[in-house]
């Protein structure tokens, strides 16, 4: 089965090892990501506050190229990137004026019916239905689910009940064997459009998050967004600075804890592309069993 595949600029730079990971699982379930041909940058995160006709012309480039390929849906993985491309995906299909503009601006006739879904939408849909057959290492492991803020909102436009309490990553990482900890920081903003300009509210920001989840006994922290895994294992430095204590939580993406559970190696998942070190043995420790994990997995920051 081949489902339409928008990487964004994070999958193919920092965020290398979701992309991997992703694909990785994929594969195991007979699912092929293909690629949205000559896809461009979203506009993520600033274009909607300097330019609207520019924040939906960018995200509509690609939807449209995607509907060219014949694509119904798009797995959109940034949590950034599904927010500008399905806002631009909502808007387009309820204003028609809105559409005719933007048609004329990029200069590609469409009808905006490939639908972008993010990862969790993907997983649910396309990998949790069999994923308890394909269990090969049960994850006995304390899990503290982090959303973010973008994969949830705005409520109204994604249609999502718990918006302040979203449950779906917990129940996708119960069939690995781990547990999901109750916890107040789930959809709390690391501060993820900040990163560069302001890295001191990142600090605190991402500093509370990541103290609270270790407070709770969290053994990882696991995300499904590339600016949120960014800010919480690449700044973990200068955030353990500002706090005057080392956090060494490692951060992973769900599509390498499910990597994890399928048994698949731990370098093609990209565990080994972290700042914050994450051990073999952290897995070995807690009962499941290894793989053929390099010993230079990960680096101590």
């Amino acid at each position: 089965m081949k489902i339409g595949f928008y990487p964004g600029c994070s999958l193919e730079g920092t965020a290398r090892e979701y992309n991997e990971s992703l694909k990785e699982i994929s594969k195991v379930f007979k699912i092929e990501l293909e690629e949205i041909i000559d896809w461009n940058c979203c506009g993520a995160t600033a274009a909607h506050s300097l330019n609207k006709d520019l924040a939906l012309a960018l995200p509509a480039r690609s939807l449209a190229l995607a509907e060219k390929q014949g694509f119904n849906e798009i797995v959109v993985p940034c949590a950034a990137c599904y927010s500008r491309l399905f806002t631009a995906y909502s808007e387009l299909n309820s204003e028609p004026e809105k559409l005719e503009k933007i048609k004329e601006i990029i200069q590609i006739d469409f009808k905006v019916t490939s639908k972008p879904i993010n990862v969790l939408e993907f997983i649910n849909k396309y990998i949790k239905p069999d994923l308890k057959d394909k269990i090969k290492n049960k994850i006995n492991l304390n899990i503290a689910c982090y959303y973010g803020c973008l994969l949830v909102r705005p409520p109204k436009l994604l249609a999502v009940e718990r918006y302040e309490d979203p449950m779906i990553m917990e129940e996708i990482i119960k069939i690995t064997g781990a547990k999901p900890l109750d916890w107040a920081f789930k959809t709390e903003c690391c501060g993820a459009g900040l990163s560069v300009s302001k890295t001191d509210v990142v600090n605190k920001l991402s500093g509370k998050i990541i103290d609270d989840a270790i407070n709770r006994k969290a053994d990882i922290i696991i995300v499904a967004c590339p600016m949120c895994q960014s800010n919480l294992d690449m700044r973990r430095k200068s955030i353990n600075t500002y706090l005057n204590k080392k956090l060494d939580i490692p951060v992973l993406f769900i599509t390498q804890l499910i990597g994890k559970a399928l048994g698949l190696d731990s370098n093609k998942l990209g565990l080994q592309r972290h700042f914050v070190k994450v051990s073999p043995e952290l897995f070995m420790q807690k009962g499941i069993s290894s793989d053929s994990v390099s010993n230079k997995i990960g680096v101590e920051v």
